[in-house]
């Protein structure tokens, strides 16, 4: 009786998170930054011995401002970003043009540095570049560690950081919004508020989630500790 033949394999679709600085990156770091910059201005401005009115007409200007500069810093760094990746893709192209043959011998080299032997490296360096855009983009990739295809949008990274700066600088105000004009309540907001986007960051990382809440827990309270002594000298000396 004959073994029986192993099943065939197959290709299964999997996905991947964005690595590309896209949308994710500008979330995460705008979240972050909108919790730790109004959590540590509620701490200064309430150490400094202000008003409930005033650390709330503070923490809005500041979220306003914030959100606002984020977007437009991430629309800015991205396209900037993606005008480059076109300057390198064209002078790449116009290398493909002026000196094919140096090009090809480049792509059999970049195929044989990773495991082709040499003759089978430089058969499959002449089929790819038999079309002009399939060797660009295989060049931009090995030569600039990019894809073409996966340029990040200016637009999502920009509307990201303004959302969820907002998001996470509104948190430490919402004791004041619904009549608990306390600052430790505002406080321990934006703490819970860290703890939380911390740990939701961590399911974009290898790093368990108790590691990154308690991170970056840690790291919006050494600023909300700094700025509430300087607010609280402040306070004294102008008193």
């Amino acid at each position: 009786m004959s073994p029986a033949a192993p099943p065939a394999a197959e290709a299964h679709e999997h996905s991947h998170a964005d690595v590309t600085g896209g949308w994710l990156r500008a979330a995460v770091f705008g979240a972050m930054d909108g919790l730790v910059t109004n959590t540590a201005l509620v701490a200064g401005v309430g150490g400094g011995g202000a008003a409930p009115r005033a650390i709330v007409l503070a923490g809005v200007a500041s979220l306003v401002a914030g959100a606002v500069s984020m977007a437009l810093g991430e629309y800015t760094s991205v396209k900037t970003q993606n005008e480059q990746l076109d300057l390198e893709v064209e002078k790449e192209r116009r290398e493909l043009e002026r000196n094919p043959a140096g090009e090809l011998a480049e792509l059999t080299a970049m195929l044989q540095d990773r495991g082709v032997d040499a003759r089978l490296a430089r058969q499959v360096a002449v089929q790819l570049s038999a079309d002009p855009e399939t060797a660009l983009r295989l060049h931009v990739l090995a030569e600039l560690g990019v894809s073409t295809d996966d340029r990040p949008s200016p637009r999502v990274a920009a509307v990201s950081s303004f959302l969820t700066f907002a998001t996470g600088a509104v948190l430490p105000l919402l004791p004041y919004f619904l009549g608990v004009p306390l600052l430790w309540v505002a406080l321990l907001c934006g703490g819970l508020g860290l703890l939380l986007a911390g740990a939701l960051s961590s399911r974009f990382t290898p790093r368990p989630w108790w590691y990154a809440g308690l991170r970056q827990l840690l790291f919006g309270a050494a600023a909300a500790g700094i700025t509430y002594l300087i607010g609280a000298a402040i306070g004294v000396s102008i008193s």
